[in-house]
């Protein structure tokens, strides 16, 4: 029948969301509108449920830039120990120092 939906039938993603922090962003813009509505049906002034929303809005932002900076940091450690380091410049190998005493043809012995 058109217009019904069997919400019994419908299957939900298992495990976690792919992007945790949209998550996050989409119930605090969520907050965001719904927020100002409960304060002008409880009388709030339309200044001060603006004022709030504004607020919220600001507040929404910092974290969701927050949360994505997170994100690239523990990504950027989880890549670093994944690579072998190899050093200051990035050479391995016994012979690989500069500053090696070498004992060769013409060197001093002590």
């Amino acid at each position: 029948m058109p217009g019904t939906h069997d919400f019994a039938r419908e299957e939900k993603p298992e495990g976690p969301s792919p992007d945790p922090v949209s998550d996050v962003v989409r119930w605090a813009a969520f907050s965001c509108a719904l927020v100002p509505v409960v304060l002008l049906m409880c009388g709030q002034s339309f200044g001060g449920a603006a004022g709030t929303a504004a607020g919220l809005v600001a507040l929404t932002c910092v974290c969701h830039a927050l949360l994505r900076q997170s994100e690239r940091t523990a990504a950027k450690v989880s890549a670093e120990q994944a690579s072998p380091h190899r050093g200051r410049h990035g050479r391995t190998g016994a012979g690989s120092h500069r500053g090696a005493r070498r004992q060769g043809p013409g060197s001093p012995v002590d």
